[in-house]
């Protein structure tokens, strides 16, 4: 955002520089990026002086080139060589003297005066033209001045050339109340405590009742107020100089009166204005409201749009009855009904529109306006009157007219001020430090925030409808705190033992950072997607998701409208979005929350994302490229639970709505982590073809499980021994289920359990082989075969019972 120094300066008394205002305002919140002095003629016309050409003679060397002394209010006159063909004595001129640095029309480079010789002849400045001055883009010949001002004045007091600073800040999406002079300087009001000074609007008065003009707001929701007024016999032209100077200060170009001033009260108060030719606005009705979706509409840069519903229009009635567009409201101007140099009555709209109607629109048209710029985060609902008679008072003076109506102003519910209960021990327990309850009120007064029922606890704060992003106890004390200064909140001396000892043993972010290494480390790259999506995404997993979706309440688009309750669809459109490029083999992975409405309250929850799709190995000289496997994505989820020393668990099959082929690990049964391959119409709802692996920790629990001291145990004096079963069971019988039996059993000596080898054939209808392997050992003693054969007796026993099982040794 850009602000005008000299500008700031009318609206409150400043006597600093403007790199001082700059520190200050960065120190208050609203950042400073830059501060860059604007000339009104660039270079300030350094070293050009006003000159009297006393000799003219023709060249001798060059036809078109002539010899002229001129003098310039120094001792003696300067000897010019000039090509223009209307040089002559006795003329006023304006001349560039040796060392002066010129920025010519049109011209990227400067132009360095030099003394030179052109010719033969000496050359000791220039007599200068427009363009060469860049004043103009005249080249005919020199610029003749008709002055009385002595030889030696300088150009800059001749053409009256100001300077200003312009002070770009770089505004933050809260801060829409500081988006103009006026909110800029009401920053620096609370920190200076002085007043404000803005125009007065005592001279407003209504002239006649010429040209009324009836206002309907159909829809209150996205319009809560809407006032305007007529103006006739008014002459639309250009603008003045010092518009035009301050306009372009801040980069804005100038195009008439009336549309200058509009602009210009907008940088001024922050609120938009709009101005509608009066004799174009059919019925002498406006009407706020929607209009059918498709209904064509051609904006003022000629672009036809087809609108929506949910668009906001500022309508006529109409030639057949039915409302015809205008404006897009808060956003763009139509083509027709703008004001143009035949103009001399105008209709002038000043209104408070509902930010998300305006930022809806805007995004949909991708049109990003001043004004909807200002609209979208919230303007103040009570300026749109002051604005009007400022804006108003403003075209009477420079364009004429007069003011032909009643002011309109429809305002049915007004938008209440935030009361925002307020304790002092909770502004000392956040600013760190005491502040005097004196000093805390003044600096709430300076920023317009009132004080209510006071008492040794603390007060209600009254916070005026502008300050959108101040509601909460929190962001009250915020503005007592920049504005008070962070850098008065001293540091402590001392650095207490007792602040050590509230570090958290486990650091959650070094154990994300860690298995974030680990995956990079095994070819994974790192996802950063949006945690909002679309809404149908999650309708086909209604039964395998706790709880209901968290919808967005001010949304841009139907696609952008609700929380994600699972991180599967974010990764299949990166997934997806790679695959349609080519990019088909691929390794990816996510930290990222989920959040559900369970009961009617919001649950956030941090989980882990691992997909894993297309070759697992690529193609050399040696070894022939694979595809990935379940057992592939097995063996990284391993590898991560064991990073995060959490073991012991036991498994079951995943949801199968979610997972073709999947298993679940929980701790103390509670799931840890479900993976395996993603059912086919999952994948086909984002476009995916091939097969995709896909694990999904719950973070949040695995951190509270991850013990950070680390545990040893001296390593065993007498030997292992494995001894292997082939066991024959149902089909259905997992080796999971094996394995729990085989711990349950035997509890002491077994160290693992695992399957090595699965046998399944036409030989054993309706059974499954599994080849298992069994770990013993003692740490007390050398087992005998005595007490291993028992073991093995137990552990065979126990499967025969619980699976009727037919053991092969």
């Amino acid at each position: 955002m850009k602000i005008s120094y000299k500008w700031l300066k009318e609206l409150v008394e400043i006597t600093e520089s403007p790199e001082e205002i700059g520190k200050i305002l960065t120190g208050t919140g609203l950042e400073v990026e830059s501060i860059e002095e604007i000339e009104s003629i660039k270079g300030g016309l350094q070293g050009v002086v006003i000159g009297e050409v006393l000799t003219c003679e023709k060249h001798p060397e060059a036809d078109r080139l002539k010899l002229t002394t001129v003098e310039v209010g120094a001792e003696n006159p300067l000897s010019i060589v000039c090509g223009a063909p209307n040089v002559a004595a006795g003329q006023k001129v304006l001349v560039a003297t040796v060392g002066t640095t010129l920025y010519p029309t049109g011209s990227e480079q400067p132009l360095v005066l030099k003394k030179s010789k052109i010719r033969g002849a000496l050359s000791e400045g220039m007599i200068c033209a427009e363009d060469e001055l860049g004043i103009g883009t005249s080249h005919d010949g020199i610029l003749v001045l008709d002055t009385t001002l002595p030889n030696g004045t300088p150009a800059s007091e001749y053409f009256g050339i100001t300077s200003d600073y312009l002070i770009e800040i770089g505004l933050t999406p809260n801060r829409a109340d500081a988006a103009s002079h006026y909110g800029v300087a009401r920053d620096l009001k609370a920190f200076f405590n002085r007043p404000i000074n803005l125009p007065a609007v005592d001279a407003f008065k209504i002239d006649n009742q010429n040209l009324p003009v009836q206002v309907e707001v159909r829809n209150a929701e996205a319009c809560p107020r809407y006032a305007g007024l007529t103006i006739s016999g008014i002459k639309v032209g250009e603008s003045p100089a010092w518009i035009k100077q301050r306009l372009a200060t801040i980069g804005i170009r100038s195009i008439n009166n009336i549309v200058d001033i509009t602009n210009y009260v907008l940088h001024e108060l922050g609120q938009p204005l709009h101005a509608f030719d009066a004799d174009k606005i059919i019925g002498n009705k406006v009407i706020v409201t929607t209009v059918a979706t498709g209904t064509p509409f051609v904006t003022l840069d000629g672009v036809e749009r087809k609108l929506s519903d949910s668009d906001l229009m500022i309508c006529n009635e109409g030639t057949n009855g039915n409302p015809e567009p205008m404006c897009i409201a808060g956003v763009f101007g139509g083509l027709t009904s703008g004001v143009t140099h035949d103009t001399t009555s105008i209709f002038l709209e000043s209104a408070y529109f509902s930010p998300i109607w305006v930022r809806k629109t805007a995004q949909r048209f991708a049109l990003k306006t001043d004004s909807s710029f200002r609209f979208e985060r919230g303007t103040d609902p009570n300026m749109p009157l002051y604005a009007l008679k400022r804006a108003a008072l403003l075209i009477q003076e420079i364009a004429g007219g007069s003011i032909s109506s009643d002011v309109t102003d429809i305002y049915a519910k007004p938008i209440a001020d935030f009361q925002v209960p307020m304790r002092y021990r909770n502004i000392d327990r956040l600013i760190g430090k005491t502040l005097e309850k004196t000093q805390i009120k003044n600096i709430l007064n300076g920023l317009d925030i009132k004080i209510e029922n006071e008492d040794k606890s603390g007060f209600t704060a009254i916070v005026p409808p502008y300050r959108v992003d101040v509601q909460r106890e929190a962001d009250v004390i915020e503005e007592i705190l920049r504005i008070y200064g962070f850098g008065q909140v001293e540091l402590s001396d001392h650095l207490s033992s007792d602040f050590i000892s509230d570090f958290p043993v486990n650091d959650p972010e070094k154990l994300t950072l860690r298995v974030a290494e680990l995956l990079v480390a095994n070819g994974f790259n790192e996802m950063i997607n949006n945690s909002l999506t679309k809404p149908d995404y999650h309708a086909s997993l209604e039964n395998s998701i706790t709880g209901s979706p968290v919808k967005i309440l001010n949304y841009l688009s139907e696609d952008l409208s609700v929380m994600r309750q699972t991180l599967i669809f974010s990764g299949l459109e990166v997934v997806s979005y790679n695959s349609n490029r080519r990019q088909k083999d691929l390794k990816l992975f996510e930290f990222g929350k989920t959040y559900n409405e369970v009961n009617g309250k919001y649950v956030e929850k941090e989980r882990l994302s691992v997909f894993l799709t297309g070759n697992i190995q690529q193609e050399s000289w040696f070894e022939k490229s694979r595809e990935a496997v379940f057992h592939d994505l097995a063996g990284f989820v391993m590898q991560i639970l064991a990073s995060v020393k959490i073991k012991d668990v036991e498994r079951q099959e995943a949801d199968s709505t979610i997972f073709k082929i999947g298993t679940t690990l929980t701790l103390n049964r509670k799931p840890v982590v479900s993976f395996g391959q993603l059912q086919t119409a999952i994948t086909k709802k984002l476009d995916v073809k091939a097969p995709v692996f896909y694990a999904d920790f719950d973070w949040d629990y695995i951190l509270k499980q991850y013990d950070a001291f680390v545990q040893y145990r001296e390593v065993a004096k007498f030997p292992e021994v494995r001894r292997d079963l082939s066991v024959v069971v149902n089909k259905k019988i997992t080796f999971e289920e094996l394995r729990q039996i085989a711990y349950k059993t035997e509890r002491q000596l077994l160290r693992s359990v695992n399957v090595f080898d699965v046998y399944e054939g036409a030989n054993l209808e309706g059974k499954k082989s599994y080849s298992v392997s069994f770990i013993l050992q003692d740490d007390q003693q050398t087992l005998t075969d005595k007490v291993i054969d028992k073991t093995m007796q137990r552990l065979m026993a126990a499967y025969e019972r619980e699976f009727e099982a037919v053991i092969r040794k």
